[in-house]
C-alpha cells in the first residue's frame, strides 16, 4: 500500500493570504501546505481521502492518474470543494466516481453541488458522482474500509481504517468505542493544528497524548497551521511521531496484515 499526503495544512493552506508570520514566509519546502487530503493507492486502485480545495494543484504536482473512489470525512470546505474536478477523472475513466460518507457529509454534498446531483438537465459538464452511505464497514478494491466514529467540535465525522493504516483528521475527541478500532495499526495519520488549544481541532499536546494512547508503531501529524514550524517542532517530538509535509511518500507493507 502507498499513502501521498497531497496536503498537510488546514483550511486557509501554508502560508497564509495576508500573513507574513515566521512560518507563512519560510523557506522550508515542509511549511508550505496545501489544504488536507491523502491518496491512498493499492493493486492499481487509486483511493483519496476528501476532495480537498487544491484538488487540481494536487493532481497536478504529484500526477494523479486516475481516482477509483472518495472517501469523505466530513463536508467542511477545504475537505469537499475540489469535488467538480472529479470530472476530469470521469472524462478518461468513463464512468461515475463514488463517493462514501455518513448520510450527514452525502447530504450536505448534495446541497453544496446541487447542480451536480439536480435531475434537471444540463447545458455543461457535470461531474458524474455515485454517494454511497456509510453505515459501517464496506469492501472497496478488494480490501475492508472501516469508518471510525469521531468528534469535530459537536459534529460527528468518520475517519478510516484499511489494513493497519487509519487517517484521523479534523478531531477533537474520540469516542471511548472508537479507540478499540485504532488498535495494532502501522501507520496513523492524526490532525495537530498548533500548540495553542483549539475548541474543534486537537492541538500538539492533545495530539501527542491521542498518538500516545492507540500506540501505532508510527504516527504523522497533518492539517497543521502556520502556527507549527516543521524544524523546529520536528526536534521536539518523540520516537514513533512525527510532522508529515506535502508530498510524502509512503509504501506500507502488508505481509503481515
Amino acid at each position: 500500500m502507498k499513502l501521498t499526503f497531497l496536503g498537510t495544512g488546514t483550511s486557509t493552506g501554508v502560508p497564509v493570504p495576508t500573513c507574513g508570520c515566521r512560518v507563512c514566509c519560510s523557506s522550508d519546502p515542509r511549511d508550505q501546505r496545501l489544504r488536507p487530503s491523502i491518496l491512498v493507492e493499492w493493486d492499481g486502485a487509486a483511493v483519496l481521502i476528501d476532495t480537498s480545495t487544491d484538488l487540481r494543484e494536487q493532481a497536478l504536482r504529484f500526477k494523479i492518474e486516475r481516482i477509483d473512489a472518495v472517501l469523505y470525512t466530513h463536508s467542511h470546505a477545504d475537505h469537499i470543494l475540489g469535488l467538480d474536478d472529479l470530472r476530469l477523472y470521469n472524462w478518461r475513466q468513463g464512468g461515475a466516481v463514488p463517493a462514501y460518507g455518513n448520510a450527514a457529509t452525502l447530504g450536505a454534498l448534495s446541497r453544496t453541488f446541487w447542480y451536480v446531483f439536480s435531475d434537471e438537465s444540463a447545458e455543461h459538464t457535470r461531474p458524474l458522482i455515485d454517494r454511497r452511505e456509510v453505515t459501517g464497514p464496506f469492501e472497496l478494491a478488494n480490501r475492508t474500509v472501516r469508518p471510525i466514529p469521531i468528534r469535530h467540535g459537536t459534529l460527528e465525522i468518520l475517519a478510516y481504517r484499511i489494513g493497519a493504516f487509519a487517517y484521523v483528521t479534523d478531531a477533537n475527541r474520540i469516542p471511548e468505542s472508537s479507540y478499540s478500532l485504532l488498535s495494532g495499526l502501522d501507520v496513523l495519520v492524526l490532525n495537530a493544528l498548533r500548540e495553542r488549544p483549539h475548541p474543534t481541532h486537537f492541538c500538539l499536546s492533545e495530539s501527542l497524548a491521542e498518538a500516545k494512547r492507540i500506540g501505532a508503531r508510527q504516527t504523522y501529524f497533518s492539517h497543521i497551521s502556520h502556527e507549527i514550524g516543521h524544524s523546529g517542532i520536528s526536534s521536539t517530538l518523540p520516537e514513533g511521531v512525527a510532522l508529515a509535509w506535502d508530498g510524502l511518500v509512503l509504501e506500507l507493507d502488508e505481509a503481515n496484515w
